[in-house]
């Protein structure tokens, strides 16, 4: 018989209240480039020791999922990532907004969101043992085959010019290998300079790539009068417009679930495999990166999937996939919790609530979406200038704030006029981020691979039949352009007949 005594818990006026306060906190923070979820959660596990267990948790879950979802909104309505797991939200968020319709692209966004962390917790309750069995079978092959399928999503945001996007996603694996070499610890491509010993910072080139060279583009170039996204409010989608995508929905936020619970891959991860699946399905598939709504499902029902999947090895193998879940198992440890294979038996309760818990969070999160986005709104309606010379100055404060480092502003002006002149002539600049996000999981499980396999990559495919599944499905989506171009083209009378 289940004892339904953990509801009490989770539904308890401190735990209510830890769930506002932390989704709030959580999407502020997600939302303001250069902070994100290591952040918000570095800052709320201090103030969580003195608190009961529940509610303590829920505080930083809901700084967790909220974050993440947060970073979508600087995306869509100033083109830059509050957070890296948003980092594929703009590729159509931002188009969208640019023609006007940035309340729409924050609906779609933010109904994508909370549907995805939902499902996520679905996924959670049911298949969590199962799942958690499953992610064990993921070495540094599989785990690489899977970035390698991500990196395919470089030629899906290619446009004008195949050359020049590839030029771009090289480069961004190139930046990403500057710093100390993961295997033996050796310094490359720093030209003796100290401070790139630690690698350049992940946003702190987004923002400058991104934030500060459209900054730069418009103040050199005045638009006049108010931005596009002034006064922008959270419209959700009507019921009739997810026709024909509630299965961008489902695959998006299933490719979520899954990475999720392979510890060390991410929401970045499975954002661009999620964006690359949705667009060789989609018959939209064309409109990708000019402002899709199929794109948006895409990217944030994936990152935001993961969330509650990533909790997977968390509580039952006590594996935290990365510095967030980390956090969070040292919080339940901290309140005398040992997360792992016995967890189930010896605190089920305190389990059961973290799934109500998860449950509450994402619907909180749709409430206070509304109230975030129109203050949002509020701010972006000052004219445009003092706009764009205040997403410098809060663009540069981000960068310097995520290491203490004055270093990382020097770093995001550099890319911010680097993105400049990118952008005038014409490469585009989602490929470059895309390798840079990827680049150091795709280069430390190629190593840790070659290791295994004694320096073999042709015996890659054949590890496992995961692997083989994985790498297939990669040359299929690297073969498709090529194939779908060699085709014979219908002629005018076939076209007609049409």
């Amino acid at each position: 018989m289940i004892d339904f005594a953990f509801l009490a818990d989770a539904f308890s006026p401190a735990t209510l209240f830890a769930i506002v306060i932390g989704t709030s906190l959580g999407v502020v923070i997600g939302a303001l480039p250069g902070l994100g979820s290591v952040v918000g959660l570095s800052i709320c596990l201090p103030f969580t020791f003195g608190m009961e267990t529940v509610p303590s948790l829920a505080l930083l879950l809901g700084v967790y999922c909220g974050s993440v979802y947060g970073g979508s909104i600087s995306a869509i309505l100033i083109n830059s990532p509050g957070t890296p797991q948003s980092a594929a939200t703009m590729l159509d968020g931002y188009p969208m907004a640019q023609r006007g319709e940035a309340g729409e692209a924050l609906g779609w966004s933010t109904a994508a969101s909370v549907l995805g962390g939902l499902l996520s917790c679905i996924v959670l309750i049911l298949a969590a043992p199962q799942l958690a069995r499953f992610a064990t079978r993921f070495g540094s092959v599989e785990v690489f085959a899977l970035i390698l399928l991500a990196l395919t999503c470089i030629a899906a945001v290619s446009r004008g010019s195949m050359i020049k996007g590839l030029a771009m996603g090289a480069a961004g694996l190139f930046v990403a290998l500057i710093g100390t070499d993961p295997v033996t610890g050796a310094a490359r491509f720093t030209f003796g300079i100290e401070f790139l010993t630690a690698g350049l910072d992940l946003i702190a080139v987004v923002i400058g790539l991104f934030a500060l060279s459209e900054a730069f583009s418009r103040l050199a170039e005045p638009h006049g009068g108010a931005p596009t996204v002034a006064n922008a409010r959270l419209i959700l989608p009507r019921l009739a417009a997810w026709k024909g995508r509630v299965v961008n929905l489902l695959r998006s936020s299933f490719i979520g679930c899954l990475i999720g619970a392979l510890p060390g891959t991410g929401a970045a991860t499975a954002a661009f495999i999620s964006y690359a699946s949705a667009k060789q399905a989609s018959p939209r598939r064309d409109e990708f990166g000019k402002g899709e709504p199929d794109g948006l499902i895409a990217a944030e029902s994936a990152n935001n999937a993961v969330t509650g999947s990533a909790m997977i090895p968390t509580l039952a193998l006590g594996i935290p996939g990365d510095v967030v879940t980390a956090i969070l198992l040292s919080a339940m440890v901290v309140h005398g919790i040992t997360p792992g294979v016995r967890l189930m038996s010896e605190h089920l309760d305190v389990v059961n609530a973290i799934f109500v818990v998860l449950i509450v969070v994402n619907i909180v999160m749709l409430i206070v979406a509304f109230p975030i986005v129109r203050a949002f709104g509020k701010i972006l309606s000052i004219p445009e200038p003092i706009i764009m010379v205040g997403v410098i100055v809060f663009s540069l404060v981000g960068a310097i704030t995520v290491r203490g480092n004055a270093l990382d502003g020097v770093v995001a002006v550099l890319f911010g006029i680097g993105g400049y002149l990118l952008r005038r002539g014409g490469f585009p600049l989602a490929p470059f981020v895309i390798g840079l996000v990827l680049g150091p999981q795709f280069e430390q499980n190629l190593r840790r691979g070659l290791l295994l396999n004694e320096g073999d990559i042709l015996a890659f495919p054949f590890a496992s039949w995961i692997a083989a599944v994985i790498f297939t499905l990669t040359a299929v989506l690297i073969l498709a352009g090529p194939a779908k171009a060699l085709l014979p083209k219908p002629g005018p009378a076939e076209s007609g007949r049409q």
